[in-house]
C-alpha cells in the first residue's frame, strides 16, 4: 500500500490552503526521518539499559531528544502541524509558484523542546554551572520562538525576528566553541575529546538552520520537498548522530567527574531504612500518640492505645 497521507490529510481536512506544500516525495522522507528517529529512540532508552541508573542521565536526554523529533516527522510526514502563510517573495515555477506556501509550525515544537535537551547534553559534559546552562537555554529558546514568530510573519518584518534569532545563536555559539570548550579540557583529556567533537558538530550544524530558513520559510526560494531533505540531513545529523557519538563519548566517563552525583535507592538503602525504623533493640517502638490537653479543666493526658479518640 502507498503512501496516502497527503489525500487522507488534505486541504479540507486542515481547514487552509497552500500553493507551495509537499509531494508525496517530501511526505516519504520524512516518514523515513520519522523512522530513524523512532530507531534511535528505542536503542538509546536500551543502552541506558545496560548501564546503573545512576550512569543514565545522557542516554534518558538524548533519547528524548529523538522521541520528539520521531512525533514531529510523523506529523509531517502525515501533512499535519501546517499554517499556510503568503509569502514575500512571489516565484514563478519551479515548484516554488504560488502565493501562499505551507509552513510546518510543528518543527518548531520540536525544536523548542528538543534543541534545549540537546545544549544539556553539551553543557553537563562540559560541568557547566547552573546559571549559565540556564542562560544559554533561555537564548536557545528566544532562537526558535524568533525563528517561528518570521516563519509565520507575511511582510518583510519577518527579517527582524530573523535577526534577533541570530544574535541569540551567536552568543550560544560563543559559550560551546569558547567557555564551555575550555571547562571541559579542564575536566580532563577524555571529557574534552567528547565535548570538542559533539560540540564541534552541533555548532557547525547549526550554523547551517539559519540557511536552510532563509531559503525555505524566509525566502521561498526551494521547495517544500527540499525544504524536507534540508532540514531532514541536519536533524539527523544532530540527533541521532550526534547522540550515538555523545553515548559513546561518555562509555567510560563518571557523571560524579561532572558535577553529577547521582545516586540510586539500593536494596542495602532500604534495610537500613529498616533497621532505623525499628530502633537499636531490633523491635518496632509503641505508638507514641501526641499528649493532648483537656478542654474542660485544661489538664494534660496521655492515651493509651486503647483510648478511644
Amino acid at each position: 500500500m502507498g503512501n496516502n497521507a497527503l489525500n487522507v490529510n488534505n486541504d479540507m481536512v486542515n481547514g487552509a490552503h497552500a500553493d507551495i506544500a509537499i509531494t508525496t516525495h517530501g511526505s516519504d522522507w520524512y516518514w523515513a526521518v520519522c523512522a530513524v528517529m523512532t530507531v534511535a529512540t528505542l536503542a538509546f532508552a536500551g543502552l541506558a539499559m545496560t548501564v546503573p541508573r545512576e550512569r543514565r542521565i545522557f542516554h534518558y536526554i538524548t533519547a528524548g531528544v529523538t522521541m520528539v523529533a520521531s512525533i514531529a516527522y510523523f506529523s509531517m510526514a502525515s501533512n499535519l502541524g501546517w499554517a499556510s502563510i503568503y509569502v514575500e517573495f512571489v516565484r514563478e515555477g519551479g515548484g516554488v509558484g504560488g502565493i501562499d506556501r505551507e509552513i510546518f509550525y510543528v518543527r518548531y515544537i520540536d525544536w523548542f523542546i528538543t534543541t534545549p535537551l540537546l545544549l544539556m547534553d553539551l553543557l553537563l559534559t562540559a560541568a557547566m554551572p547552573w546559571p549559565t546552562i540556564l542562560w544559554i537555554i533561555l537564548l536557545d529558546e528566544v532562537m526558535i520562538v524568533t525563528g517561528l514568530v518570521g516563519a509565520l510573519v507575511e511582510s518583510s518584518y519577518k527579517w527582524g525576528y530573523f535577526t534577533f534569532g541570530c544574535v541569540a545563536l551567536i552568543f550560544i555559539f560563543y559559550s560551546l566553541v569558547w567557555e564551555s570548550r575550555k571547562h571541559a579540557n579542564a575536566i580532563g583529556s577524555d571529557v574534552g575529546k567528547v565535548f570538542t567533537i559533539c560540540g564541534s558538530l552541533t555548532a557547525f550544524l547549526w550554523w547551517l538552520y539559519p540557511i536552510a530558513w532563509g531559503v525555505c520559510e524566509g525566502g521561498n526560494v526551494i521547495t517544500p520537498d527540499s525544504e524536507a531533505a534540508f532540514y531532514g540531513v541536519l536533524d539527523l545529523l544532530a540527533k541521532p548522530v550526534f547522540g550515538a557519538l555523545l553515548i559513546w563519548g561518555h562509555r567510560d566517563i563518571d557523571p560524579a567527574r561532572l558535577g553529577l552525583a547521582i545516586r540510586d535507592y539500593t536494596d542495602e538503602d532500604h534495610h537500613v531504612f529498616e533497621k532505623r525504623k525499628k530502633g537499636p533493640d531490633g523491635v518496632l517502638p509503641q505508638d507514641q500518640t501526641p499528649a493532648r490537653t483537656n478542654g474542660t479543666n485544661g489538664t494534660t493526658t496521655t492515651p493509651n492505645n486503647g483510648d478511644a479518640v
